[in-house]
């Protein structure tokens, strides 16, 4: 028996997004604001209230749209880009347009709708959280580049500005941090998750922030789902007699960063993952092999004890 009445595909775009309905030849382009989302629940309402919406991950620009369909109690599948694309493919069509986008958006959940997962946000402050982590990250980096712009030899005024610009980021990353912990802090579902995770050698307070906002999954997916959400599963590479090499595919944005610097961090710690490391070490693996796989270990020990959370009754 069909779980939905109606499939809604949303093709995300930085500025606008495109709307459209299975076995419906019309569609509609929406403002991706405030005012744009509201317009198009209201337009798409009956479809929406007993349908799913399948919205494709671009990059942050479709957590707005989500997030707010959500907290009406909206049906959302957050689609895996990857597998989408090889799904419009599949069709061997080559036309790449925001409208036909949206139809095969639309087209993905009429076939696939009974197995696709619902998002669901951890948290009512969720977008803010997501906007904060993702500002963070950007002042990180202009960090990283004023820095590296000051080792080079320049005119004293320039190393000057480039120090003062140094000073305010520095800053303004300071009080991001404190403004994603206050948040933390004041969700106790989030808080204590937050703890669960920081029990996992290499993940301490910012990176823990990070996992639990940029990987809302974390706890609800099983342990190679979660590897391959995250960019750290090896990906086969063999056919007949054939044994290729392994590599691990593309995951989530951003995620790959976080597990690699807690990686290096566990690899230095006094415990078993330190041990683990050395052995592959010992074995023969290359380094960056050794550190792929302890990223790995990192974020299946996380979504394991994240599940375990989950599991425990709240009394």
């Amino acid at each position: 028996m069909t779980l939905y009445n109606s499939f809604v595909g949303v093709d995300i775009g930085k500025f606008s997004f495109v709307v459209a309905v299975y076995n419906q030849k019309q569609t509609k382009e929406y403002a991706n604001d405030a005012i744009g989302i509201k317009t198009f629940i209201q337009d798409y309402h009956k479809y929406l209230s007993k349908g799913l919406c399948i919205i494709e991950t671009t990059g942050g620009y479709e957590m707005r749209v989500l997030l707010t369909l959500c907290e009406k109690g909206y049906a959302v599948h957050r689609a895996n880009t990857r597998k989408v694309k090889h799904f419009i493919r599949s069709f061997g069509n080559a036309a790449k347009t925001d409208k036909l986008d949206s139809k095969a958006l639309a087209l993905y959940g009429y076939e696939r709708g009974e197995r696709l997962d619902r998002f669901t946000p951890q948290s009512k402050q969720a977008l803010v959280l997501y906007e904060l982590v993702q500002r963070r990250q950007d002042l990180k980096r202009l960090l990283v580049a004023e820095k590296n712009r000051l080792q080079a030899p320049r005119a004293d005024f320039i190393k000057k500005s480039c120090q003062a610009m140094i000073d305010a980021v520095a800053e303004q990353v300071k009080l991001i941090t404190a403004e994603l912990n206050t948040l933390i802090e004041q969700d106790s579902a989030l808080k204590a998750k937050k703890e669960v995770l920081k029990t996992v050698p290499g993940i301490g307070d910012i990176t823990a922030n990070e996992l639990l906002i940029l990987l809302p999954e974390l706890g609800t997916l099983t342990r190679r789902e979660i590897a391959s959400l995250a960019g750290v599963a090896p990906m086969a590479n063999e056919s007949g007699t054939f044994k290729g090499y392994r590599a691990t595919g593309h995951g989530r944005s951003d995620i790959k960063p976080i597990l690699f610097m807690s990686a290096m961090a566990a690899r230095n710690s006094n415990t078993s993952l330190k041990i683990f490391y050395n052995r592959l070490i010992e074995a023969g693996k290359k380094k960056m092999v050794a550190l792929t796989a302890l990223m790995r270990k990192i974020i299946v020990i996380a979504n394991a004890r994240i599940k375990e959370f989950n599991l425990v009754p709240v009394l």
